[in-house]
């Protein structure tokens, strides 16, 4: 049975033929409807039978290829959570393919109109267990975040059949330029099945990160129209180019939002169990997340589901791990956020998924809902306050070099308050949410006029610079500057201690136009136009990601002891003094290291030189009785200035 040991829920091909699952513990009702090939016409509606609170029907003659939806009938009453309305056909929770993609309509907000005519219709699958193996991503690589379609749309050597999809990613081109990169596992943004939230239809604007999901399962037809065929076929694509890929996964919300949102799957089958209410107030949705509701992880059934979720994506496609999107979420209760939740403990006594690779954005927007930190190992987190620090650092901000240092040693303060003698952090300069790599030293402020929400959407403090002029220039000298800048950010950004992450397209200087809140761009401001990238910016990137590969310091997530492996030095060879740490404007430091040298197969010490000024400046490292210091990438000689504004790594050679 193709999704044996994922769960008993959902259209489940058998032996004697179909069996279709569902649970609901509030619905009196529960209809299964068929229908044609098109999905147009329904042909049958037939009752489930209940057990408990699980409605299900094993059918005969419904093969695989079937279009089925559900439709709930019970008690109407908002105010009191219940919004069973069975004019409302339904999306199955455990779906893995649907027939077309969401589109928002408003009668899917209105109580008593029929709404088979929009609703996608889940198709009956049979789906193929691939061999698992380890997986193939391990901390301290390199993570590249990739929107599927913004990414491959614009590329010339991919068929245009394939742009936009999954498929693309396995082309040889789109693989030589992550190999040329060095990227050890690309981290997908949202590729299951979402909708447009309301707003945006009338504004003529639709969803292109896909953070707003219906089917936890379904993958979006507009994005992987081969199903979960096409996304294990490039899978193991990438696989074979020893690239791993981590599905971002959307589990703190859903696309049905507020009280005046949607009802198109788990509000129309028991809104009360599968979404989070005031105590007191049943009829009140609580908003942990921005989004309009907050899915109610701590329960057994949405625990059930997200675990599915997760061993279907391992098991049927390979995946080799999971990022979380406002993961406080999932680890919240009614008493708030829990280090010890249920969920992750089952998903590390998983036997599919306990060596799985698990990433936490640390956040959410409820009360206490900050916990960078706090997740338990093996959990990887995102690091926003490295992020701000290295930011900072570069705009020129007083009082930020330890700060700096401590983010490029792995950020030992945030990550050991549990016990922990290695990193967790994932260290990144951007990210699809915020200013691009380039906009950083281009901008001084947010520009999403074209959002529809008069630029008051997206954050405000984005700790960026401009280099003296807003946006598009023609001055040759700040286009230098810019450039510098983004090179600086980089050679940072891959200097530091844990996992690093890269946005696709800031290798080559992508950008938004200003706009640091492009969710709602599907259209050339998201799009990447490969034509454009920056050659030199590429080979920066290409060439520090070799370097980071060639020193085993950097593959390595312990925190520095300081007892010989790591020093803080000033830009004339001395240590770092109290005075210097805590000198307002101190602009430079070194970083040494011990390390070993990959390639030349034999220890040595590597010299990170890191000047924020925007002169030269003087520089002497301190040297072994027969060592000398070269550029790392250019083999020169260690010159007798560092140059402003740049990273730049030196290795002693004997």
């Amino acid at each position: 049975m193709p999704t044996a040991g994922i769960s008993r829920l959902g259209a489940t091909p058998t032996s004697g033929g179909t069996h279709f699952a569902v649970w609901s513990r509030n619905a009196a009702r529960i209809d299964l409807c068929l229908f044609d090939k098109t999905g147009s016409k329904e042909l049958r509606r037939l009752p489930l039978s209940r057990d408990g609170d699980v409605h299900s029907l094993t059918l005969a003659d419904a093969p695989v290829g079937t279009r089925y939806g559900l439709r709930a009938d019970g008690v109407y009453s908002p105010e009191h959570g219940l919004w069973f309305d069975p004019s409302k056909l339904l999306v199955d929770p455990y779906a893995i393919e649907l027939d077309r993609p969401f589109r928002h309509d408003p009668r899917l907000t209105v109580f008593g109109e029929e709404t088979a005519d929009l609703v996608p219709k889940a198709i009956v699958t049979e789906t193929k267990a691939v061999k698992i193996k380890p997986a193939l991503f391990q901390p301290g690589g390199l993570i590249y975040e990739v929107a599927v379609k913004p990414f491959t749309i614009l590329h010339p050597d991919i068929a245009e059949k394939k742009r936009g999809t999954i498929a693309a990613l396995a082309e040889p081109a789109v693989i030589d330029h992550l190999k040329r990169l060095g990227v050890s596992a690309v981290e997908l943004m949202p590729i299951v099945a979402w909708i447009d939230e309301r707003h945006l239809p009338p504004l003529g604007l639709h969803n292109s990160w896909g953070y707003n999901p219906i089917a936890p399962m379904a993958l979006d037809p507009r994005l992987v129209p081969g199903g979960v065929k096409e996304l294990r076929k490039t899978v193991e694509m990438l696989h074979k180019a020893g690239i791993g890929v981590i599905l971002d996964l959307v589990f703190n919300h859903s696309g049905e939002s507020d009280r005046l949102g949607t009802t198109l799957s788990m509000r129309g089958l028991d809104n009360l169990i599968y979404y989070r209410h005031a105590n007191d107030r049943p009829g009140e949705l609580i908003n942990d997340t921005g989004c309009g509701n907050t899915i109610a992880c701590d329960h057994p059934m949405v625990r059930d589901l997200i675990l599915a979720s997760l061993r279907h994506f391992v098991l049927n496609a390979g995946i080799d791990g999971f990022r979380f999107d406002l993961a406080s979420i999932l680890r919240r209760d009614m008493s708030g956020f829990r280090r010890d939740a249920a969920l992750f403990a089952a998903i590390a006594a998983d036997p599919v998924l306990g060596d799985r690779v698990f990433i936490a954005e640390p956040w959410d927007t409820g009360p206490g809902g900050y916990q960078l930190g706090n997740f338990p190992e093996p959990f990887l987190e995102w690091n926003d306050r490295a992020r701000d620090d290295i930011r900072r650092y570069w705009r020129g901000d007083r009082h930020t070099i330890g700060a700096l240092a401590t983010a490029l040693a792995g950020s030992s303060d945030t990550f050991s308050r549990w016990g922990e003698t290695a990193t967790r952090s994932v260290n990144f300069i951007a990210a699809h949410d915020g200013f691009t790599l380039t906009d950083l030293a281009s901008y001084a402020r947010k520009h999403n006029e074209a959002n529809g929400e008069n630029n008051r959407d997206g954050h405000d403090e984005n700790y960026s610079w401009n280099n003296g002029a807003e946006g598009p220039i023609d001055d040759p000298e700040i286009a230098a500057a810019r450039r510098a800048d983004a090179m600086a950010l980089v050679g940072t950004l891959f200097a530091s201690r844990g996992t690093i992450m890269l946005t696709a397209g800031d290798e080559g200087g992508r950008s938004q136009r200003g706009n640091n809140n492009a969710y709602a761009q599907d259209n050339a401001v998201t799009w990447l136009d490969w034509a454009k990238l920056d050659p030199k910016l590429v080979d920066h990137t290409a060439a520090f990601s070799a370097m980071r590969r060639r020193f085993d310091v950097f593959a390595g997530t312990e925190f520095f002891t300081g007892k010989g492996d790591v020093a803080w030095l000033r830009l004339d060879g001395h240590p770092m003094t109290l005075e210097d740490w805590e000198h307002p404007a101190t602009d430079n430091l070194v970083m040494l290291l011990a390390t070993g040298d990959l390639e030349q197969r034999r220890a040595t010490r590597l010299a990170v030189v890191i000047n924020r000024g925007h002169a030269p400046h003087p520089l002497r490292l301190p040297t072994s009785l027969d060592g000398a210091w070269r550029d790392a990438l250019s083999e020169a000689a260690a010159p007798a200035s560092v140059a402003p504004r740049s990273v730049t790594f030196f290795v002693e050679i004997f």
